[in-house]
C-alpha cells in the first residue's frame, strides 16, 4: 500500500468514526502499581511451604534439605550424569560430572549435556516462580533451555512472598537491567487437541531443591 492509498484510508475511517475517535489531551492513565510485597519476611516457614506447594502444582518435583545435606541430595539426583554448571554453581561442582561453561559453550556442547545444576536470583511463593537473572549463580539463559533437565537450588532466604516483593528486590539488586527468566515448573505447552505436552521450550524434568539454615555461596 502506497503511503497516498494508506492516508486515504485512514482518512475514511477517522471520518466514520467521527470526532470522538481523536486523541483526548489531558486525560489521566492511572499509575498506582503496588510497589512493595506483603508484610511478610524472605524465608518465613509459611512462605518457604506456599512455595514448594505451588511449584509441586506444577509437576515439578521439590526437595527439602539442610545446608549439611544438600551436596549429597545434588550428587543422588545427578548420578552419572554430565551437567552443565554456570561460573558459581550453588554447590561444590565436584559432587557432579561438571561441564563448565567457561568459556561459552556452543550450542553444540550444550545440547550435548544430560543436565544443568543452577542456583536462582530468588523464588516468588504467590506463583510458584523461580527467578533466574544471568547471575554467576543462574547461568546465562541458554544454559537453562537447552538440557531436558533442570535442578535449581533454592534457598530458603531467597523466597519472597509475592511479585510486587520480587520485583521490588530485583530492582533494588540492579537485576532489571539483566535478562529475566521466570520458571514455573518444567517446559509445557498443549497442542492443538489441548493434551499437555513437556519439554518443547525447555528442560521436561524440573527438580527444585529447597535448602533452609543456609547463606548463598561466595561469589553466587
Amino acid at each position: 500500500m502506497t503511503g497516498a492509498a494508506r492516508e486515504e484510508l485512514l482518512g475514511r475511517v477517522r471520518a466514520a468514526l467521527g470526532p470522538s475517535a481523536g486523541p483526548r489531551e489531558g486525560v489521566a492513565i492511572p499509575r498506582a502499581y503496588r510497589r512493595a510485597g506483603r508484610e511478610t519476611a524472605p524465608g518465613a516457614s509459611a512462605v518457604v511451604e506456599r512455595f514448594c506447594a505451588r511449584v509441586a502444582e506444577y509437576r515439578a518435583r521439590v526437595h527439602r534439605a539442610r545446608a549439611g545435606e544438600l551436596e549429597a541430595l545434588v550428587g543422588d539426583l545427578l548420578a552419572g550424569r554430565r551437567v552443565l554448571v554456570p561460573p558459581a554453581p550453588p554447590c561444590a561442582a565436584g559432587v557432579v560430572d561438571a561441564l563448565p561453561d567457561e568459556p561459552p559453550l556452543t550450542a553444540r556442547e550444550l545440547d550435548g549435556a544430560d543436565a544443568v545444576l543452577t542456583g536462582c536470583a530468588l523464588a516468588i511463593a504467590e506463583t510458584g516462580t523461580i527467578v533466574l537473572d544471568g547471575s554467576p549463580a543462574c547461568g546465562r539463559r541458554a544454559l537453562t533451555l537447552v538440557p531436558d533437565h533442570h535442578v535449581c537450588v533454592v534457598r530458603a532466604e531467597q523466597i519472597l512472598a509475592d511479585v510486587p516483593a520480587a520485583l521490588d528486590a530485583l530492582a533494588q539488586a540492579g537485576a532489571a537491567t539483566r535478562p529475566i527468566t521466570l520458571v514455573s515448573g518444567p517446559s509445557a505447552t498443549s497442542d492443538i487437541e489441548l493434551e499437555r505436552v513437556e519439554g518443547v521450550h525447555g528442560p521436561r524434568t524440573l527438580d527444585v531443591v529447597v535448602v533452609a539454615g543456609s547463606a548463598a555461596p561466595a561469589g553466587a
